[in-house]
């Protein structure tokens, strides 16, 4: 079996297994694939929405490739590039100040810490108005605050690739019930979404503040998604239910990230920035099909944060 460390981390309660494996010998003898499948589930294994690898391409640039519980490649991942963003800057590997994933490179960089004892990172993240995933309406157009007639006949949605391509809707009220019907129509609307897309709802709080919830495609319901919640802003931004350039609170169930959106023209660059918690650092032991896994030190972290939280929701 293979050794390796491991750090189960979370991003605004998104959590995942964090591998580096640049301190690997063979990296690529590993099947991550089967291992984010055992080691996702929440039963048998570890329990987290993802595994966050830390790789290097051949410029010598660092960056992360993650994998959801079902084995897929994720393009882009807002709240764990974030965390691998962290990881980079403590092992010297953010000296660019960018990391990659999906193919595209992201400045990430240390930001004003949310709370006390809270690590706090930022990203940029570039928003196209189509993808390959959008095949219901051509890429000379954006689609912006309109109908997905098979999908629902009266959400209006906007469509934005983040690297990973997002459809949003505002909503008076949170149905949960709701999103994950859409979250399991996509999966069959093939025609619409040839390669999946991920599904938020989110309602507007203020002219300065956001409720996001998300169906990751994937992954199902999670306690929260940076890229969605990133790109609810941004379409919040682009309706006008949210001022352009301002910074915006982004609460969801796991906690809260701030946005801010700036549109020059064509181009669109939100910036995300949030938490970036290290829950614990252990060691796990894979050889393609047996699993197991032991805790070696707690941070403490983790209990920092659920205050934080808590004092959200007072």
């Amino acid at each position: 079996m293979t050794n390796f460390e491991i750090i189960k981390c979370h991003g605004s309660g998104n959590d995942f297994i964090m591998v580096d494996t640049t301190r690997l010998d063979d990296a690529n003898a590993i099947d991550w694939s089967a291992f984010a499948r055992i080691a996702c589930d929440r039963t048998n294994g570890i329990g987290s929405d993802g595994v966050l690898l830390v790789v290097r391409n051949d410029a010598g640039i660092y960056g992360m490739d993650m994998l959801n519980p079902d084995g897929t490649h994720a393009e882009m991942c807002g709240n764990g590039i974030r965390c691998v963003a962290r990881l980079a800057e403590e092992r010297g590997y953010l000296d660019s100040g960018t990391l990659t994933s999906g193919g595209r490179t992201f400045p990430a960089r240390r930001a004003e810490s949310v709370a006390e004892g809270i690590e706090t990172f930022s990203v940029d993240i570039p928003i196209a108005t189509w993808s390959p995933s959008f095949a219901f309406f051509n890429p000379e157009e954006r689609f912006v605050g309109k109908v997905i007639e098979n999908l629902n006949g009266e959400l209006r949605f906007t469509a934005l690739n983040l690297g990973n391509p997002h459809i949003v809707a505002a909503v008076e009220d949170i149905n949960m019930a709701l999103l994950e019907e859409l979250g399991e129509r996509v999966k069959v609307l093939k025609n619409e979404f040839p390669h999946g897309v991920n599904v938020s709802l989110y309602k507007v709080l203020s002219p300065t503040s956001i409720f996001v919830a998300t169906y990751e495609r994937g992954a199902g319901i999670t306690l929260s998604c940076g890229t969605a919640m990133t790109a609810s802003s941004t379409a919040a931004a682009l309706l006008g239910y949210v001022k352009q350039g301002e910074r915006i609170e982004v609460f969801n169930r796991g906690g809260k990230v701030a946005c801010r959106t700036a549109i020059e023209g064509e181009s669109i660059i939100t910036t995300l920035e949030g938490n970036a918690t290290f829950e614990w650092v252990g060691e796990a032991r894979f050889d393609g099909e047996n699993f197991a896994y032991e805790r070696l030190n707690t941070s403490g972290e983790a209990d920092t944060w659920n205050k934080f939280v808590e004092s959200l929701n007072r």
